[in-house]
């Protein structure tokens, strides 16, 4: 059976500043950690709300019996869509811990891991959009050059795309060390990152594509700041570093005053509350210490952010 060791437990929750009475949301519920911590800390009054596309999650969730939770079926970007339909408009908090959880990767038939071999999926959601194995078998190779490239920061894109494109005319890819062995083969060993399987970055950008993680982080933090209460927080963790850009800039960006056109047919109250910033930053970008690394070394390219909602009112 697989097991899940949540990354930076303690401190997102305490990041989250919980209230007893308020209500929350861990838009990746995972095997449960955050939300159990967060339960632990809520009165009777409280009420969290998860979120995970991947069903096994969802069924660990719905084994949680308390009356203050509540875990939805759905992608964190549709948050506002899925809460409203909770009749919750606004919350205390949300934690988002973005990348994939040790059962994922643990287990061979969901296909996210070149350390086991097994069926390459990839899929948040089997149930939705079409496995890995099915897309490489019909993706150009110019397009599987600039996923590579673009979603793994992979240097030797063109040359694994190419390889991928002549191993797949003798005979499908079905399996993850397949596809390992192939991208192993074109990288030379004197230019491999230390510490680092050579296939690493493929699978992350071939993972980060199919499951559209990227596109469905940026619909979903602007969502998160529009159903915070003021004073609220939006935590997050990120594992890669394209992510973590995005949410960086995103907090950056909702900071800082909008610098609005001179001339607009505004009144001076509009203006100032139009260019007011909606986010004020709690510290700087936390990362595991050495013991928590040493005990979970999938726990090393963690980042988590802070933000707080500003009230504009």
């Amino acid at each position: 059976m697989s097991t899940h060791t949540t990354v930076l437990l303690d401190q997102a929750v305490e990041a989250l500043a919980i209230k007893p009475g308020g209500v929350y949301v861990d838009g990746t519920f995972g095997r449960g950690g955050h939300s159990r911590l967060i339960l632990s800390q809520l009165g009777n009054n409280g009420r969290l709300v998860a979120f995970d596309r991947d069903p096994a999650a969802v069924a660990a969730g719905k084994a949680i019996e308390d009356r203050r939770f509540h875990i939805v079926h759905a992608s964190f970007s549709r948050i506002k869509e899925m809460l409203c339909q909770l009749g919750v408009d606004r919350v205390d908090g949300v934690l988002l811990d973005l990348g994939v959880s040790s059962p994922q990767l643990e287990e061979a038939c969901r296909g996210f891991s070149f350390q086991v071999d097994g069926p390459l999926d990839m899929r948040m959601n089997p149930d939705e959009g079409v496995p890995a194995s099915e897309w490489l078998k019909a993706v150009p190779e110019t397009q599987l050059e600039e996923v590579i490239k673009n979603y793994g920061e992979e240097r030797f894109a063109k040359q694994i795309a190419r390889a991928i494109a002549e191993a797949r005319a003798r005979q499908p890819l079905i399996t993850t060390h397949q596809l390992a062995s192939i991208v192993a083969a074109v990288i030379p060993a004197h230019k491999r990152e230390k510490k680092q399987n050579p296939a690493t970055r493929t699978f992350q950008a071939i993972r980060l594509y199919l499951n559209q993680e990227l596109e469905k982080l940026s619909l979903a933090l602007p969502q998160c700041v529009e159903i915070l209460n003021a004073g609220g927080r939006l935590v997050t963790i990120s594992f890669h570093s394209l992510e973590d850009r995005i949410v960086k800039r995103f907090m950056r960006a909702s900071a800082k005053c909008d610098v609005l056109p001179r001339k607009l047919p505004l009144r001076l109250q509009e203006v100032r509350l139009l260019s007011r910033p909606t986010l004020h930053l709690i510290g700087r970008a936390i990362r595991p210490d050495e013991a928590e690394i040493a005990a979970n070394p999938r726990a090393r390219s963690a980042v988590m952010r802070v933000a707080e909602r500003i009230d504009l009112f």
